[in-house]
């Protein structure tokens, strides 16, 4: 642990307004849990906002693919006759990997959350730390 880690105070900041309909169902679905871990200040805002934009593009790309579950989207072909992949299918890729970024930054995938402290496990790890001392 970095005992000089800034430490702003645990908050939970106001959502962007540009956040697409589903980014705000992911913002409001995670943040009370990052807060509650320590994990989220007002100076997270940015990168939060991020993430759930992400998340968005990811699940309306998702939701065009397989908007025809017996014909999913995943391929087309071309004018020239060509089949390549289908554009939603880039997009959503494109926003899974910006997706997992930010998701390890916070620490919500398993093996993040092995290299994240949060705020209140610093408190437990200090109790437990004394009561071995």
């Amino acid at each position: 642990m970095n005992p000089h880690e800034a430490r702003p105070n645990p908050e939970i900041p106001s959502a962007p307004r540009h956040l697409s309909r589903e980014a705000l169902m992911e913002w409001g679905r995670i943040t009370d849990e990052l807060h509650r871990l320590g994990l989220l200040s007002n100076i997270d805002r940015a990168a939060l906002a991020a993430y759930c934009q992400a998340y968005g593009r990811w699940s309306e790309a998702e939701a065009q693919i397989y908007a025809d579950p017996d014909n999913p989207r995943l391929t087309t072909v071309t004018a020239n006759g060509t089949t390549i992949q289908h554009p939603l299918v880039g997009i959503a890729n494109s926003a899974a990997l910006l997706m997992h970024k930010f998701l390890t930054e916070f620490g919500m995938t398993p093996s993040s959350r092995t290299r994240v402290a949060a705020a209140g496990n610093r408190e437990k790890n200090k109790q437990g730390f004394a009561a071995l001392g």
